[in-house]
C-alpha cells in the first residue's frame, strides 16, 4: 500500500478548440480535467513524460501542484492513442484522504507454474483481471495477488479465495465472479479435435467414391449411345 503521494506539477489553460489541444500535445503537454469535491472543474496541462513518471509510481493518490498549492487526486480515466498508445488525455477526482473511495485495482495471479494442474499439462486461464474495492485513497493497494499454487486440473477460482489488506473492501460479488480456472491439457484437446476432423474427412471421401460409379455408368452409356450413331452414319 501507498504511504505517501506522488507529487506532479501542473498548468492551467483554457478550455479551447481541437487545433489548440492538438498544438498543446505537439508541446509534449497532456490535456486535463480536475474536478470533484466543492470546486468547479478545472482544465489543465501536464507534462507528457512527468505524467507517465506519475502514474508509474506506487499509489493511486497523485498530489497535483499548481500555484503553490497541492491537490490529492486519483486519476479516473486516461485517453490513449489507438495506436501509438501515448496518453492523448486525463480526468483526475479530487479526493479527501479521510474519506474512502470506490477504486478499480488489478488481481496478479501467483504461483502458477507451481499448481499441480500446471505441472500436468493444464492450462491455467486468468479470466477477471480486475475488481472494483473500496478504501481510503492511501490505502488504495496497486494490484492484489491470487495464489494458485494448489489448482488442479478442472478447478475453478473465485473471488472468495482473494484475502483483502486490512482497509480494503472487495465490492464484486465474491462467489460468482470467477478469477481463474485451469483446463486439462490443450493439446489433448488438440488432438481429438483433429482425429475428429480426420474422420469426417474420411467420411466425405468414401461417401464421394460411393457415388463415383454412377456418374461412370452415365459416362458409359453417352458413350455406347455415341458409338451407335457412329454405326448408324457408317452403315448409311
Amino acid at each position: 500500500m501507498a504511504s505517501q503521494s506522488t507529487k506532479l506539477s501542473i498548468s492551467s489553460r483554457e478550455v479551447s478548440n481541437s487545433r489548440s489541444t492538438r498544438r498543446l500535445r505537439r508541446q509534449g503537454q497532456v490535456p486535463g480535467v480536475l474536478y470533484g469535491g466543492d470546486d468547479d472543474a478545472m482544465p489543465f496541462a501536464v507534462d507528457e513524460r512527468e505524467l507517465r513518471h506519475a502514474l508509474a509510481a506506487r499509489g493511486a493518490v497523485v498530489e497535483l501542484e499548481l500555484g503553490g498549492e497541492a491537490t490529492p487526486a486519483v486519476l479516473k480515466d486516461a485517453q490513449r492513442h489507438p495506436v501509438r498508445g501515448h496518453t492523448m488525455h486525463v480526468d483526475f477526482l479530487r479526493v479527501n484522504l479521510n474519506v474512502a473511495i470506490h477504486s478499480v485495482v488489478a488481481l496478479e495471479l501467483v504461483g502458477g507454474d507451481d499448481a499441480p494442474g500446471t505441472i500436468e499439462g493444464g492450462v491455467l486461464e486468468h479470466v477477471t483481471r480486475e475488481v472494483n474495492i473500496e478504501a481510503l485513497p492511501n490505502d488504495i493497494p496497486e494490484r492484489l495477488q491470487v495464489d494458485v499454487s494448489s489448482m488442479q486440473i478442472n478447478d475453478t477460482l473465485t473471488l472468495s479465495a482473494v484475502t483483502a489488506p486490512d482497509g480494503v473492501t472487495i465490492l464484486d460479488d465474491l462467489d460468482e465472479t470467477v478469477v481463474a480456472t485451469l483446463t486439462p491439457p490443450k493439446l489433448q484437446a488438440d488432438l481429438e479435435a483433429l482425429d475428429e476432423e480426420a474422420a469426417l474427412e474420411q467420411e466425405t471421401e468414401l461417401v464421394g467414391e460411393g457415388e463415383a460409379p454412377a456418374a461412370d455408368e452415365g459416362d458409359a452409356g453417352a458413350g455406347d449411345s455415341d458409338g451407335g450413331d457412329a454405326a448408324d452414319e457408317s452403315s448409311e
